[in-house]
């Protein structure tokens, strides 16, 4: 997904969007330990995907704040 798509996103989408990937991230950790992973990228990307959602929403706090 590109940021340009994330931030065209409504807070409440954003919100859901993290949730979603921290769970899916959580499981590819899980599934790291415990079994083979088809694509170790894939905990890459999801990790990236968290910090760029964070981000946003921490602009758009600050945006309100001034």
């Amino acid at each position: 997904m590109k940021v340009s798509e994330l931030r065209d996103m409504s807070d409440e989408q954003l919100a859901l969007t993290l949730k979603d990937t921290c769970e899916s991230l959580f499981r590819l950790r899980m599934q790291a330990q415990t079994e083979r992973l088809d694509a170790p990228s894939e905990l890459r990307h999801h990790r990236r995907l968290v910090a760029q959602i964070k981000t946003i929403q921490r602009e758009r706090e600050l945006q309100l704040g001034k």
